[in-house]
């Protein structure tokens, strides 16, 4: 039975995705980042593993060696994300260093744990980026920033892994309706209208797609934007 480690299950794209695998009766791993989300997972999905690590912290390395890697993992996706918006000349350092941790260093030293759980079953990384990562806008530098280093640190394990029988997919949704949208409409001061945005199932699909893709290809990237 395959098995997925999700970060970002309690909500948006990271649950939707959760709920298809868990439908479908795959296992699964779940990271929460307190004790209460835990238990929010737990009685979302009664079957899952929950590893309790906070991707904000700084000791998030030393959390994860706390806890013994399943010997294998079908697939790592990186669905959890911060968002705060500021012009680069009101930006805080402290906002940009939690910002860079949450979306770009957690996610590595995450995906360097499970690595050998990942050889073993020849799975996938799905990084879960945003079109911000392809092009920044004003106001979203940290945000944008910490998405463009993914997508590098992404490309590099994509060609380091790949002799491994390890696939690296980053995910490029644009806007999507999500908890983290609605705060995001709320920093612009404007309405959030779901029905415009991309549904997070829309984008749990195609995740599902690059992680069910038969083994003679890959798909590297994967850009989702607001239909017509």
């Amino acid at each position: 039975m395959a098995i997925h480690l999700i970060t970002g299950a309690g909500s948006g794209i990271g649950a939707a995705l959760a709920q298809r695998l868990a439908a479908r009766g795959d296992d699964l791993l779940l990271i929460a980042r307190n004790e209460e989300r835990a238990d929010q997972l737990r009685n979302t999905f009664g079957g899952a593993e929950i590893v309790v690590a906070d991707l904000a912290s700084p000791q998030l390395e030393a959390t994860l060696l706390e806890h013994r890697a399943p010997e294998r993992l079908d697939s790592v996706i990186h669905a959890a994300g911060v968002v705060a918006l500021n012009p680069v000349a009101n930006l805080p350092t402290t906002e940009f260093l939690d910002t860079l941790l949450v979306n770009l260093v957690s996610p590595i030293a995450l995906t360097r744990w499970a690595l050998p759980a990942l050889r073993a079953a020849r799975g996938s990384v799905v990084f879960v980026n945003s079109t911000a990562g392809l092009n920044a806008n004003p106001n979203w530098a940290s945000y944008a920033a910490s998405k463009a280093g993914l997508r590098s640190a992404a490309d590099a394990l994509r060609a380091e892994e790949a002799a491994n029988g390890v696939r690296v997919t980053t995910i490029f949704p644009g806007r999507t309706a999500t908890p983290m949208q609605q705060a995001v409409r709320q920093q612009e001061g404007g309405s959030y209208d779901a029905s415009i945005y991309i549904d997070p199932a829309t984008v749990a699909a195609a995740i599902m797609q690059a992680i069910d893709l038969p083994r003679d290809a890959t798909m590297p990237e994967i850009t989702l934007r607001p239909g017509p």
